[in-house]
């Protein structure tokens, strides 16, 4: 595993479960709601997806499972591929609850067994804001052109990287740095001030929009769609952007 994998690891593993069950409720309870509304869940990514019925859709760095027990739901067949063995544990238990299968593959994405899953999705959903979690975006593009078949899609939803200079408290160097950072793992704010302290640092790259755009054509892809949507607290700036690209052999 790579050094910068496994000081995720360890961050997104320290009270992962734990807020899951605080943020989301019990897998049982957020699974009632996800089978009497998936596409309340899947709402971001919906003019994204037509029937997802009988697709192979691959979700990395999935987390608790939630987009990915929703589109099962739906009746596609999901692998989440996760870091977190607290992650797991929350999106295991949530499948199970809603009564869909999930399989959920821990270890280094960039390390992903090719031999077994290459060439076997439709669609790779790349979804939340997970780039900055790899120091060599290229090695990440590659291996989700890996994993899709012939005419597969790739959707790559992420924070934009505007977000890297408009970080109130927070100093990840100016648009251009390409620097790795030491930075919060994204649940942290949401425990007691008083217990942050304890919980250990992510490792972090953040890109520029050019940087992301370029990766995914040199991976081998072919662009579709570039979308931006407003920022939810600054509506005058761009909060997140979606991708959609297609391997075409």
């Amino acid at each position: 595993m790579r050094t910068q994998a496994a000081k995720n690891k360890t961050a997104w593993e320290y009270r992962a479960y734990e807020f899951q069950n605080n943020q989301h409720g019990s897998p049982r309870e957020e699974a009632e709601r996800i089978m009497q509304n998936p596409d309340r869940t899947i709402r971001l990514y919906s003019k994204y997806f037509q029937d997802v019925s009988g697709l192979k859709i691959a979700n990395p760095c999935g987390s608790h499972g939630r987009i990915a027990t929703a589109l099962a739901v739906k009746g596609a067949s999901v692998t989440v591929f996760d870091i977190s063995e607290g992650n797991r544990k929350y999106a295991t238990e949530l499948a199970e609850s809603a009564g869909v299968p999930l399989e959920y593959v821990i270890g280094d994405f960039i390390e992903t067994d090719m031999a077994r899953y290459g060439g076997k999705f439709d669609v790779v959903l790349s979804e939340g804001g997970i780039l900055h979690y790899f120091e060599d975006i290229d090695a990440y593009t590659s291996a989700v052109f890996g994993l899709l078949k012939s005419r597969g899609r790739l959707i790559l939803n992420d924070f934009h990287p505007f977000h890297k200079i408009n970080q109130t408290g927070k100093t990840y160097g100016d648009y251009f740095d390409s620097a790795l950072y030491n930075g919060d793992v994204a649940y942290k704010r949401f425990f007691p001030e008083d217990e942050r302290s304890a919980f250990p640092d992510c490792s972090l790259r953040f890109y520029t929009i050019s940087e992301i755009i370029n990766s995914v054509i040199r991976a081998g892809f072919v662009l579709k769609s570039f979308d931006e949507v407003p920022d939810y607290d600054n509506p005058k700036i761009p909060g997140m952007f979606t991708i959609v690209a297609e391997r075409e052999n």
